[in-house]
């Protein structure tokens, strides 16, 4: 059994979990590579990763570099000689990097590969209605989440929950994921199987201010579906609007009516304590929302200080 040397890359929350579990399981971490500082928010304070922050409270050997491919960065990632590189959630590398330790370099994605490859795999699991997902350990290779995959493990979706819910069971699994690798790795027990490749493979589109807009048009359970998968970050949106006023209004809640009506696609029905919204099957009432300007609140809340009329609608 070969004692294992471990460089881990990885940058946000999600990556922290997965460290963490490392670290707490004893493994040899004789360095941890994230991304470098960077001014964050209206003040443009230097933030640091959630990486970093775990990194430093214990005491890991730490690198930020800006270049991978810098001679100086790749100097110093030979000279910690380790033997295996495991990724979360950082950025794509170069072949100099992935193929540099004896083992190889793997990464954990969160989802069922070959589906919902690419930046948002939890969010696209919710927004487009799955009943399950899971995470998926793999070697990497040139593309991205394509390599040969060594463990997955699967988990159900359950009808109500959202991103930040299922991010968080993910990371639980994903950590006992990656242990259960790194023992078949330990041991030289790793058999992959090799990602299948056909036109109804699923991606995880990178998350933009267009595809986190909601379309009215849809269903109700698309909608909401859609609302679930960005909460609660980075939120759906849309317009409200009510005569001559118009909000930016994220939504982080709702829950769907299924009934038959006459009112619009898009009509605002609100009451002191309620407000929906119709669709072509029903209504999506809101229950969590965000008006610009204002903090996150529930819809009792927004409507102890704001009535909408009978033109109120949304965009």
């Amino acid at each position: 059994m070969e004692k294992l040397r471990i460089v881990f890359m990885g940058t946000p929350d999600f990556a922290v979990g997965i460290l963490d579990q490392i670290v707490k399981n004893n493994y040899n971490i004789v360095g941890v590579i994230t991304a470098a500082d960077k001014p964050a928010g209206r003040g443009q304070k230097i933030k640091y990763s959630a990486v970093k922050e775990y990194a430093l409270a214990n005491n890991l050997n730490l690198l930020q570099p800006t270049n991978l491919k810098e001679e100086s960065f790749l100097a110093e990632l030979k000279s910690l000689n380790a033997n295996l590189q495991i990724v979360v959630a950082f950025r794509m590398l170069p072949k100099v990097v992935w193929e540099m330790p004896q083992f190889g370099t793997f990464n954990l994605h969160a989802s069922l590969l070959p589906n919902y490859r690419g930046a948002a795999p939890i969010n696209w699991a919710i927004i487009n209605g799955e009943t399950k997902t899971g995470v998926t350990t793999f070697f990497i290779d040139d593309k991205i989440d394509t390599g040969a995959m060594i463990l997955s493990s699967e988990t159900e979706i359950d009808p109500d929950e959202n991103a930040g819910q299922l991010h968080d069971r993910l990371m639980k699994l994903g950590s006992s994921t990656v242990i259960d690798t790194l023992a078949l790795i330990e041991e030289g027990k790793v058999v992959t199987t090799i990602q299948t490749e056909d036109a109804d493979i699923k991606t995880a589109y990178k998350l933009n201010k267009e595809n986190c807009k909601i379309d009215w048009s849809k269903s109700s359970l698309e909608i909401n579906n859609l609302i679930r998968g960005l909460s609660p970050y980075p939120a759906s949106w849309c317009f409200f609007t009510d005569k001559v006023q118009e909000w930016n209004v994220k939504i982080y809640e709702a829950k769907i009516i299924t009934e038959s009506h006459n009112f619009s696609i898009g009509a605002i029905i609100s009451s002191k304590k309620e407000l929906k919204i119709a669709t072509k099957d029903g209504f999506i009432q809101v229950l969590n929302l965000q008006f610009p300007g204002k903090k996150r609140m529930t819809t009792a809340e927004l409507l102890n200080g704001i009535s909408f009329s009978e033109e109120a609608r949304v965009l």
